[in-house]
């Protein structure tokens, strides 16, 4: 099933007092694998930049002034999400801002039907303890080292290493990659069954093995039973 991991930077926390996105980072997932598709795109506000925000995630009103507007990269982003689901750490935040802009360009708005939230995920599966992105990541061994500041496709990539743990974990290997045991196992189902060294002893009685070959010779000679019995005794034989 494709998925889509999303995450997003703002200048603050309130699409409704003026707030509007700087960065989108998204990240296709296929059965929670990543596929190496990505969409990323640094916004221009239109706007200054609060020192708050500009320390959570680095990015000054200098940098996004060349950057393009959401207006015109709106077609390139649906496009990229698709009708799959989302999946979102603490998702009313991203998709409030996502929708606040989508609302200013006349397009329709994302819908929480097709959002997974992570933070919700991570609350039923760790009850009374902290869930915030690099908790999780610590307390599933994920490497955080290069997260030095908040950024919208870096977290989306470490959040799908997070989102497949919090779903069971990953299982790459039993499908992706051909182990020294895989391969062997295939050379042997391309050699066919092996052969016992001894065949088994017979578990029917004197009576029922004579009352069997009596019932078997009344088949005539073209019986499928009489080549699986000729198999049997050369194979006992050689």
């Amino acid at each position: 099933m494709r998925e889509i991991v999303l995450d997003t930077e703002t200048t603050g926390l309130n699409p409704l007092t003026g707030d509007r996105l700087v960065e989108i980072g998204c990240v296709e997932i296929y059965n929670r694998i990543p596929t190496g598709q990505v969409f990323h795109v640094y916004i221009n506000p239109e706007r200054d930049m609060p020192v708050e925000a500009f320390n959570v995630h680095g990015l000054s009103a200098e940098f996004l002034a060349d950057k393009p507007l959401f207006a015109q990269v709106v077609d390139d982003f649906l496009a990229f999400i698709g009708d799959d689901p989302l999946v979102i750490h603490n998702a009313a935040f991203d998709i409030g801002f996502i929708n606040a802009e989508l609302g200013k360009v006349g397009r329709k708005a994302l819908t929480f039907d097709r959002v997974v939230d992570t933070l919700s995920l991570a609350r039923r599966r760790h009850p009374g303890a902290s869930n915030r992105l690099d908790d999780l990541m610590s307390r599933y061994g994920i490497d955080s080292s290069r997260r030095t500041k908040h950024g919208a496709l870096l977290d989306s990539e470490l959040l799908a290493d997070v989102y497949a743990e919090l779903c069971g974990g990953k299982q790459t290997a039993l499908s992706l990659t051909v182990t020294e045991s895989s391969a062997a196992a295939a050379e042997r189902r391309e050699a066919g069954p092996r052969q016992r060294p001894r065949p088994l002893p017979p578990r029917g009685t004197a009576e029922e093995i004579a009352a069997h070959e009596a019932f078997v010779a009344t088949l005539g000679d073209a019986a499928l039973w009489k080549e699986y019995t000729a198999e049997s005794e050369t194979a006992a034989t050689a």
